[in-house]
């Protein structure tokens, strides 16, 4: 049985959509149906075909993606709920928008409040790709602080912007800018032993081309009735504890152009007595991210029924 108080539940974010995702939850759990079904009322469109039928190019156009994340996960732990009891992580975290997800999860706001701030997120750092293109790469084989100082470089022999954006696990770094700095920064990051491959988005997401999103997105936050969340949340931008509300206002705008420091707040968790991380919702890009963190931990995924079985068997 899966102990609470070593049980975190982290949620994935952009990257982990498939089409089909949820659909056998949705048809072997009535919790699960029911999160889709509200989705598909609250966004004034059927947001559960997009996610099992497609196609492809709709599921993966941000606007769509990150609410269909969102309701992936939720619909996951609900089924969890309906067949547990309202089990209760130590800590909840997720990567990028799956720190929505979360808070959803925590019940810091409501499954509606949730897709439409996710909704609105996605409208809003699309059109700030539209204003300022860039683009973002996954270098592996160089760790943060390296890429830091490569970024830095780049961006004094460019005069653009480009930064990391996630500290996925050690060896495994995104960054994100301006194409010129971001060429430059993969080049000398190859030249240092790196991997660099360049990821098919059109947006330079985690970084400062996302600023024309804050002011709205800011606006949008701010209107969302938090409470604080049960489980605690460690937030992405500081990769700590975070249940005030008003810091949550904080948080969410600022992520948006702020590294993800994901190596760090999965470490956090750890030290703080995390030793079973149950990832919930889409694939298992969380759980693979794990193993490179700390392979002394656990690792469950929830977003298939047979999933559930296995979590419910423990």
């Amino acid at each position: 049985m899966l102990d609470p108080h070593t049980t975190a539940f982290v949620f994935p974010g952009q990257g982990s959509q498939f089409v089909g995702m949820g659909q056998a939850l949705a048809q072997s759990s009535a919790a699960a149906r029911a999160v889709f079904e509200e989705a598909d009322d609250v966004l004034g469109f059927k947001l559960s075909q997009l996610c099992w039928e497609g196609p492809d190019d709709a599921l993966n156009d941000t606007l769509n993606t990150q609410p269909a994340l969102l309701a992936v996960s939720i619909a996951a732990l609900r089924a969890l709920h309906e067949r547990l009891g309202d089990f209760s992580a130590r800590l909840v975290a997720g990567h990028s928008l799956g720190e929505i997800s979360a808070l959803v999860a925590a019940d810091a706001m409501e499954l509606d409040e949730g897709l439409m701030l996710v909704r609105k997120r996605g409208e809003l750092m699309k059109a700030a790709g539209e204003r300022t293109p860039g683009g973002m790469a996954a270098i592996l084989a160089l760790d943060a602080p390296a890429l830091m100082e490569i970024c830095a470089e780049a961006r004094a022999l460019t005069g653009g912007v480009v930064q990391v954006a996630n500290d996925n696990c050690p060896g495994q770094v995104v960054i994100s800018g301006e194409l010129a700095a971001l060429e430059k920064a993969m080049e000398l990051a190859k030249a240092q032993g790196g991997r660099p491959r360049r990821l098919p988005v059109s947006i330079a997401a985690h970084s400062p081309l996302m600023l024309s999103a804050v002011p709205e997105f800011t606006r949008a936050v701010e209107a969302v009735p938090f409470i604080s969340p049960l489980p605690e949340l460690v937030a992405n931008v500081t990769a700590a504890p975070m249940s005030d509300p008003n810091d949550l206002r904080v948080e969410l705008p600022a992520q948006l152009t702020s590294p993800v420091r994901w190596t760090e707040t999965v470490r956090y968790m750890i030290a703080a007595g995390v030793t079973t991380f149950v990832e919930v919702g889409a694939k298992d890009v969380l759980t693979a991210l794990l193993k490179r963190i700390d392979p002394n931990v656990t690792g469950l995924t929830l977003g298939t029924p047979e999933g559930l079985d296995a979590l419910a068997a423990r």
